[in-house]
């Protein structure tokens, strides 16, 4: 297993949620954090609480690629290194059911979660191949498994996710670059605190948390949990569209009836 000591870690959307504990669990590992959002008060405390760890901060909007390549030029020099793995974890959820569609709402999270991944790669990848060397982590989620109600934006922006990453994967392979896939089920964050799911549905952050790490040390392609909705999903995905659009509904309809309890 590989050690993160010494290692600079670029963590996009790191004031806050996953990001900010991606953050935390990797310092306590020894690495040097780049650390990029939009939330300038929010990565001074983060920077705070790290208490003389290495970090850097940075203000960006990962949906503007030019912000971000000077913001990732900067942390570089703050940090007197390359960036050598790449979390991205930037990301926002909003329901976009039918009835009420919004292309506001779909096109913003398709910006962020997919085109703010491609504009974070760009501002690392040149470095990455030059050396021969770095690690791409993407936050994706079991919602990219297929289309699921009430989250046709976030499903299609994690489902390109997951198609960009299955691609680098294979090209980047050859040259010493690792590429992985995260797809975590409900992680309780103050993104998913107001959706109102009851708590078997959502994991601990710092558990989640925990079991990427390992799957990031061990250089893994893809990491899929917990079990129980990577395998829901993976069946919805691989069984007759009929039979997986039916147990997709019912699953709305239980999700309902436990949110109003």
């Amino acid at each position: 297993m590989g050690s993160f000591r010494d290692r600079v870690v670029l963590i996009t959307g790191a004031a806050s949620g996953i990001g900010r504990q991606m953050a935390i669990a990797f310092a306590e590992e020894g690495a040097r954090i780049a650390a990029l959002d939009r939330q300038a008060e929010a990565l001074e405390t983060l920077a705070t609480e790290l208490k003389g760890k290495p970090i850097a901060t940075a203000t960006a909007d990962v949906t503007k690629l030019e912000e971000v390549r000077r913001a990732v030029e900067q942390l570089e020099q703050q940090l007197g290194g390359p960036i050598d793995i790449l979390i991205a974890s930037a990301g926002i959820g909003r329901a976009t059911p039918a009835v009420m569609f919004s292309a506001e709402d779909v096109n913003a999270q398709i910006e962020i979660n997919l085109i703010g991944v491609v504009n974070s790669i760009d501002a690392v990848l040149p470095s990455m191949r030059m050396r021969r060397s770095g690690h791409l982590v993407a936050l994706s989620s079991l919602a990219s498994y297929r289309g699921l109600p009430h989250m046709a934006g976030y499903s299609a922006s994690k489902a390109g996710l997951n198609a960009l990453f299955d691609s680098l994967r294979v090209e980047l392979k050859s040259v010493g670059i690792a590429v992985t896939t995260l797809c975590p089920g409900w992680i309780r964050t103050p993104l998913t605190a107001p959706i109102g799911l009851p708590p078997s549905y959502m994991m601990e952050v710092d558990y989640a948390v925990r079991r990427m790490l390992s799957a990031i040390r061990a250089r893994r392609a893809f990491l899929a949990f917990p079990f129980g909705g990577a395998w829901q999903v993976r069946l919805l995905k691989y069984l007759p569209r009929p039979l997986a659009d039916w147990l997709a509904y019912r699953f709305l309809l239980r999700a309902a009836k436990m949110k109003k309890k």
